[in-house]
């Protein structure tokens, strides 16, 4: 079974314009996430998908594979999809290009499922919530999930909702047994071809969460937890947190 690994780089940004290639320690941060991906042990390739030849120069500068997609796409997924239906994989992962910290392990977690259960058609990942702000956080999407680990939904509020403890929840925050969505996706091929075509949802519309336009369509997510964690790039101020954690001060 072939694995292939796409990280979609767009230089543009509302909040940090340039992401993928903002200096961290000496190398742009897409050189990072790149070669944390290669490290994936499930992983049989990785490429950059971007629309940006600045980006790509700066990939192929340290050697990495790049692909240029078209401009026009309106998420992360279509440009996924734009790669993934002119290469050899029978998975596709989506690894975030602002997730410099991302631990190659992650990356097997969620693979693993869809390796050996080929019912399986989409994965991710979830950690635990310890933090109250966390949870409550609008930004910090939440995941609930079935016994099997099957995605129930996904929301920006915060779910599950304790009602004998929202009075008092700073007090028991771990009470809550709540999840933060890692996002990390793995696809069959076949499946992120179709996915990429169906029409968005309404829920998807009101979360702004584009992973529930699978479960509106009626397909399953598989949800891997893990103990891993990492630190994604949102603004400048997190590139500095960033910086902060690599060289240990």
């Amino acid at each position: 079974m072939r694995v292939v690994a796409v990280i979609p780089a767009r230089f543009a940004s509302t909040r940090f314009p340039g992401k993928p290639l903002a200096e961290l320690n000496g190398k742009p941060m897409i050189q990072w996430v790149y070669e944390r991906t290669t490290q994936a042990s499930s992983v049989d390739r990785v490429i950059v998908a971007t629309e940006d030849e600045r980006i790509a120069r700066a990939v192929r500068d340290f050697g990495g594979d790049v692909q240029m997609t078209r401009a026009d796409h309106p998420t992360g997924t279509d440009r996924l999809a734009e790669v993934a239906a002119r290469v050899d994989a029978d998975l596709v992962v989506n690894v975030q290009g602002d997730e410099p910290l991302i631990s190659p392990r992650m990356i097997d977690q969620a693979v693993t499922p869809l390796k050996r259960n080929p019912s399986l058609v989409m994965g991710t990942l979830k950690s635990p919530i310890t933090a109250v702000e966390d949870y409550l956080n609008p930004n910090v999407v939440k995941v609930v999930t079935d016994r099997q680990g099957f995605a129930l939904y996904f929301s920006r509020a915060p779910i599950p909702h304790p009602r004998d403890l929202a009075a008092n929840l700073e007090a028991h925050p771990a009470a809550v047994q709540a999840f933060k969505h890692v996002g990390l996706y793995v696809y069959r091929k076949d499946f992120l071809l179709t996915f990429a075509k169906l029409s968005a949802t309404p829920l998807e519309n009101l979360e702004k969460l584009e992973q529930l336009r699978a479960l509106e369509h009626g397909f399953k997510i598989k949800v891997v937890e893990t103990t891993f964690t990492s630190q994604g790039v949102d603004t400048p101020e997190d590139l500095g947190r960033v910086r902060a954690l690599l060289t240990g001060s």
